[in-house]
């Protein structure tokens, strides 16, 4: 019998085929699920060898033996007249054809859900480039901010070329001093090209190298080198820019660059040296830096007053300090639009100082009483953004007038679309991080802040934000740990020795937290956060008259409410005024000091005085007749309600209308659901709030006082495992 007719007869062919098929299968689908299993690498490789080797041994099997309907025989043993091969061989042509339908389906399915669940791969255009910090070659350390400023002067410079795609500075800066590779960079900043140097200087002399690669093989487009004097730094900028732009924009959009490529506005060397101090210096935004920043913006504006750069970085540093208690609103926000004036009148364009003179205008409004100011600019802001949507300040500023009506799903989209343009800026990262503690999402807020001191770890601010995280999280230990970083970073910051020092006093660890608040005392004395220490000290030593004392000398001063220091001290004065029945005495004082402080239906009052009123509930509760009291109510709602107000998202709020209403089981459902189910680390002055007449009844039901019961057990494990952390600290050290 010939040889093939004999391998047909015993099915060696379709054995084969069906191996083949059903091996590939079992092969194709296990080497896709097993590391989605967590499988090691191996497993894999095992799978296929596995199979391969298996092959022959099958081929020869199925030539040896017989599948029989008694078993697996011999071939020899089989007589032919009662052989089943041709049957057997109909098996295995349906295993072959069930196999290969099976993958079809399989693998038809597994790629559409590839397809679905892989992001898609971003391409790169190739008119786009990331300028990457050059590098500081020189022996002094020190002169790194020269070599990085030169680096953001032709990153702005770069960014002027139409249709070019530039990399934002933050993003590029991510990359500094990290080993990896022109290719990955490229990937990860989505550009083609990358420019990236190295400055030398010594003395007035400087020596700077820059090369213009294609990520894609790593072919040097342009390179070139400069030996040139300090005085001379304009024009090596002017000529890399000119070179980089006019390469990029012939090779890739068509045609020369008839840009004319706009550097900073100075032609003083000393002027621009201290710029770009001032840009190294409030990159953290810390106390430390935006002062240290101030002082360099101030000098070089001294050398050359028409420094319009150095104006524009001044009033947003001023900005700055506002926000961080620095310098005062009031006089502060008239400074700053002087300044952005100047920049305007020559530079009407610039979308930095359009917005900062926006804002800066409202904001002066709003400290006047129209506190509806900041909402109603909103529409100038989204202008100027849409008009310069790689530049990031402008929605910075939008963000803000945004947040003051609690908008908070609009904010996300501004803030998102910007980390999508500079995915590895801080900044943004931080302003998202903040934004989802508002929103509530913890989760996103951790991220986003960790993520932000991961580019850049000096951020005291950041830091302070985790801080409040591991508070809503019961974790009082970390909350230490976290501010105790930010104080690292940031140390003339006396706001954040104050933020330590304040949590214990209410944790009744007074002891310790006179050891943050003596740092706040040596440091600053007479700010807002002092003022707020001594009133908090007093309380947690029980101590009624100190307390009355500390509370009125914030009154008779008439310091601002940051940090609630007025509306905390008058609060005090209030309550403590209506369990003694001196509501009237206290009042007097209070209008002698701030008059119309109490009055809800004066509308044209200080935005500090509004803000007091609702904190005089406690005290009206008692003192007003019920009608009077709930129209007070009313009217503030109303007001407050006007300005962004949105009590849903706020259950503390909301626990407090309610119960100043008398609705007692709306209340308790309320507080059972959003409030006493959370840490007490985020209510450590539960005791003076709940202890209030118009709680008396909520607080009497027996869940709630369960939960009490709770917090205070919690509040008690808590002062044990800070004041042992401290302890260690101190031993250690």
């Amino acid at each position: 019998m010939p040889l093939i007719a004999e391998l047909r007869r015993r099915n060696v062919f379709r054995v084969a085929a069906a191996y083949l098929v059903v091996g590939w299968l079992l092969t194709e689908v296990l080497t896709t699920i097993l590391p989605t299993l967590g499988a090691p690498n191996w497993a894999a490789r095992a799978v296929i060898l596995t199979f391969a080797f298996g092959f022959i041994p099958a081929v020869v099997l199925s030539w040896i033996f017989e599948l029989t309907p008694e078993g697996i025989k011999r071939e020899h043993e089989v007589d032919r007249s009662d052989s089943v091969t041709s049957k057997t061989g109909r098996k295995l042509d349906y295993i072959t054809i069930a196999g290969v339908i099976f993958a079809v389906v399989f693998f038809g399915f597994f790629s559409a859900r590839t397809a679905d669940d892989e992001p898609p791969v971003v391409i790169a255009s190739d008119a786009s480039v990331a300028v990457l910090p050059f590098v500081n070659m020189s022996d002094d350390k020190d002169n790194e901010y020269f070599s990085d400023g030169l680096t953001e002067t032709l990153l702005h410079m770069l960014a002027q070329v139409p249709d070019l795609k530039v990399a934002a500075r933050t993003s590029s800066f991510a990359f500094k001093d990290q080993n990896r590779s022109v290719q990955d960079i490229a990937q990860a900043l989505g550009v083609a090209h990358v420019l990236e140097g190295s400055v030398q200087r010594v003395g007035d002399r400087v020596r700077i190298t820059a090369q213009l690669i294609r990520a894609a093989d790593g072919f040097h487009v342009w390179s070139s080198s400069y030996d040139r004097t300090l005085d001379d730094i304009f024009g090596i900028q002017d000529e890399i820019a000119e070179k980089v732009g006019t390469s990029l924009s012939t090779s890739l959009l068509g045609a020369p660059s008839k840009e004319m490529f706009a550097g900073v506005t100075t032609t003083n060397s000393d002027a621009y040296d201290l710029y770009l101090q001032a840009l190294k210096e409030r990159a953290t935004f810390s106390y430390g830096g935006l002062q240290a920043a101030e002082r360099l913006l101030k000098g070089a504006l001294t050398i050359d007053p028409d420094f319009m750069d150095a104006k524009s970085e001044l009033a947003v540093n001023y900005i700055h300090q506002v926000e961080t208690g620095l310098m005062d609103e009031q006089s502060t926000y008239p400074e700053i639009i002087a300044i952005v004036d100047q920049v305007l009148a020559v530079r009407p364009d610039d979308v930095v100082a359009q917005a900062v003179r926006v804002f800066g205008a409202a904001m002066i409004r709003a400290n006047a009483g129209e506190l509806t100011a900041l909402t109603e600019i909103e529409g100038e802001l989204e202008d100027i953004v849409a008009s310069a949507p790689g530049v990031l300040y402008p929605r910075v500023l939008l963000v803000r007038a945004y947040k003051s009506a609690t908008k908070l799903d609009e904010s996300l989209v501004v803030l998102e679309d910007a980390l999508e343009r500079d995915p590895f800026n801080p900044a943004i990262h931080y302003e998202l991080g903040t934004l989802h503690m508002m929103r509530r999402d913890w989760d996103a807020a951790q991220a986003s802040l960790e993520k932000s001191l991961e580019i850049e770890p000096a951020q005291p601010n950041a830091y302070i934000s985790l801080a409040g995280i591991a508070l809503h999280n019961g974790d009082a230990v970390s909350y230490v740990q976290y501010s105790l970083k930010a104080v690292e970073v940031d140390p003339s910051d006396h706001e954040l020795h104050g933020f330590l020092a304040g949590f214990l006093y209410q944790l009744g660890l007074v002891e310790e937290g006179d050891d943050f608040r003596n740092r706040v005392m040596a440091i600053a004395p007479t700010s807002e956060v002092a003022y707020r220490l001594n009133l908090l000290r007093a309380i947690s030593l029980g101590d009624t008259d100190a307390s009355l004392a500390a509370a009125r000398l914030a009154v008779e001063d008439d310091i601002d409410d940051r940090r609630f220091a007025y509306g905390g001290a008058v609060q005090y004065l209030l309550r403590a005024a209506a369990r003694s029945g001196t509501y009237e005495q206290e009042a007097a004082f209070l209008e002698e000091h701030a008059p119309g402080i109490l009055d809800v239906y004066e509308e044209s009052l200080p935005p500090k005085y509004k803000g007091v009123q609702f904190n005089a509930f406690d005290a009206w509760y008692v003192i007003l007749p019920r009608d009077e009291m709930i129209n007070r109510l009313d009217t503030l709602l109303e007001f407050a309600v006007a300005n962004g107000f949105k009590s849903e998202q706020q259950p503390n709020a909301q626990l407090a209308i309610l119960a100043l209403r008398g609705e007692v089981q709306e209340a308790i459902k309320i507080g059972l659901s959003d409030v006493f189910v959370g840490s007490v680390a985020e209510r450590l002055n539960w005791r003076q709030t709940y202890t209030q007449p118009q709680y008396e009844a909520i607080i009497a039901d027996p869940e709630v006082q369960a939960a009490l019961k709770r917090w205070e057990d919690e509040e008690e494990v808590m002062r044990g495992q800070v004041q042992t952390y401290l302890a260690d600290i101190h031993a250690s050290t």
